[in-house]
């Protein structure tokens, strides 16, 4: 039972001990990939909290909206909650509807259809700045992603080019002249899985949850517009 609680200390410093004999390229790489891991991990479980927040709220604020019998006399505290993505289109809806209502009637025209169009124009601009909200830090994440292999893979051809020359320079093979960079290029690839596999995971589940909450925010959207719609 002894190995278990020694495991992780002897690891680390087989880990601190193996990047120690590693060249300066393998060195900046490996630095590098561990400053992504804490990106990529800063990232994942931001945006987690952050949709499961939005989400949270959204489905507060349409449960409230259902008890409402009118939209467009709302009072104002229902514009006031921009934060909340449902509530930012509710609010450009009914901005939209009465800004066009306003105009018309200074005009003196009567167009109930016009309002209408103009209050659809603005859930769909209001539509669009949700979904980038939504999707905000997923392409550096999918970049990290991508990327973390290559560079694990970069050190690893490096380290082992560097053991070769080595080899080639004192013409002769031991682990003396081998040991340095197929370290390095040994710890390079790991550290690139180590960053790659838990965020294409973290990745995948967050794309997910993001498709979803898009679909629901536009189900909400279509049936903001028919509610105005009906009280046109």
């Amino acid at each position: 039972m002894a190995a278990p609680i020694f495991f992780t200390p002897i690891l680390a410093a087989n880990i601190i001990e193996i990047f120690e004999r590693c060249g300066p390229v393998e060195k900046v790489l490996v630095l590098g990939l561990a400053v992504f891991s804490v990106i990529a991990w800063t990232i994942m479980l931001g945006k987690y909290r952050e949709l499961t927040r939005l989400r949270r709220l959204n489905n507060s604020f349409e449960l409230h909206l259902r008890d409402q019998r009118t939209l467009l006399d709302l009072p104002e505290s229902f514009r006031h909650k921009r934060s909340i993505p449902y509530a930012d289109l509710l609010a450009d809806a009914i901005e939209g509807y009465w800004r066009a209502a306003a105009i018309a009637k200074e005009r003196g025209i009567a167009n109930p259809r016009a309002n209408l169009e103009h209050a659809e124009n603005a859930i769909q601009r209001a539509l669009a700045r949700q979904t980038l909200r939504y999707e905000s830090s997923m392409i550096f994440l999918a970049s990290i992603v991508s990327g973390a292999p290559f560079i694990g893979l970069l050190g690893t051809v490096w380290g082992v080019m560097e053991a070769f020359a080595a080899v080639a320079s004192q013409q002769s093979a031991g682990i003396q002249q081998l040991a340095p960079g197929v370290s390095g290029a040994m710890l390079a690839i790991i550290a690139a899985l180590v960053v790659a596999i838990p965020s294409v995971f973290g990745y995948n589940l967050l794309l997910g949850q993001t498709k979803e909450m898009i679909t629901e925010i536009e189900n909400f959207a279509s049936s903001l517009a028919d509610r105005i719609e009906l009280e046109t």
